[in-house]
């Protein structure tokens, strides 16, 4: 049988009301049309679905059967609608985003807060980890999109966007002050104690990718997950720390550290938007998206 859906939704309509009219008042529809739609149910079943009286109509025995089956059917359908109808109005959803702690902190955080308050229906799913997890996180498509650093490796199905410019800076506590106020050549880290992030970081790779076109190479006296613990690190006298500048703002602007200088800058990188070419990312996902990629210019 290849029966009209419409004819199941007039059937559960009558089933609910009791009535023909009932049913068209519900659907908008005449009574006769109602009429017209049951006989062409009942015609393709092959049996009477209901029983007529004076007060109405009534489920006959196969009536009640396919009642069964057809209510569960209509209304999850029409519970699916009301859903992507709230999806499309931004009363619902969710977001999954991925981004490492610098890019969430200097650059993401506004967007999100931003985002809460206009639509605070949508649950925004933020997996926090360093920017080749969320690389990969993006081509298994368990993120809509990702806000990453650069240098990153990624293939023709990653479209990246630089959002804004950070840089990677030297610092170091009281202790070190003989470094303090002069040109330095990056061979002093051989020297000293350092305090670099982890291996897995897109910060420490580019570092040591530029240190290495210098011709240094430096072990560091510790490796840290996060960029807060190599400012701590730092203020405590432990070595000569390298994070991304706004990780260390404050403590600069109290005196805590300074920041190393030296006769060639590290160059500058990118925060980047990165999405996967043949993604479908949800209408939540996208407002978001339109949001973090409208707003690139004041950041």
């Amino acid at each position: 049988m290849n029966i009209n859906f419409e004819y199941y939704k007039v059937f559960y309509y009558v089933s609910q009301q009791g009535s023909l009219t009932g049913a068209a008042r519900e659907l908008c529809i005449s009574q006769p049309a109602v009429s017209q739609a049951l006989r062409q149910l009942e015609g393709e079943m092959g049996v009477k679905l209901f029983s007529r009286t004076s007060r109405g109509v009534h489920l006959t025995r196969e009536g009640e059967v396919l009642y069964r089956y057809v209510k569960n059917g209509v209304e999850s359908l029409m519970e699916g609608e009301r859903m992507v109808e709230q999806m499309r109005d931004k009363d619902t959803g969710e977001v999954r985003i991925g981004a490492s702690d610098m890019t969430l902190q200097f650059f993401l955080l506004p967007f999100l807060e931003q985002f809460h308050q206009q639509y605070p229906g949508i649950k925004v799913n933020v997996t926090n980890a360093p920017t080749p997890e969320t690389i990969d996180s993006l081509r298994q498509g368990k993120i809509d999109f990702g806000v990453v650093s650069t240098p990153f490796q990624s293939q023709g199905e990653i479209h990246s966007v630089p959002v804004k410019e950070i840089r990677n800076v030297f610092i170091a506590g009281n202790r070190f002050a003989h470094l303090k106020g002069r040109k330095l050549d990056y061979s002093v880290l051989r020297e000293e104690p350092c305090i670099f992030l982890e291996s897995n970081t897109s910060t420490r790779f580019f570092m040591d990718q530029f240190l290495r076109q210098q011709g240094i190479q430096v072990k560091p006296e510790f490796e840290l997950a996060i960029s807060d613990m190599v400012v701590q690190f730092a203020k405590r006298n432990m070595g000569v720390g390298c994070v991304v500048e706004g990780f260390a703002q404050e403590a600069l602007e109290r005196g805590e550290v300074f920041e190393l200088e030296f006769y060639k800058p590290m160059p500058k990188r990118q925060i980047c938007v990165v999405t996967a070419e043949k993604a479908v990312i949800s209408l939540a996902g996208r407002s978001l998206l339109e949001m973090v990629m409208g707003g690139e210019k004041g950041i």
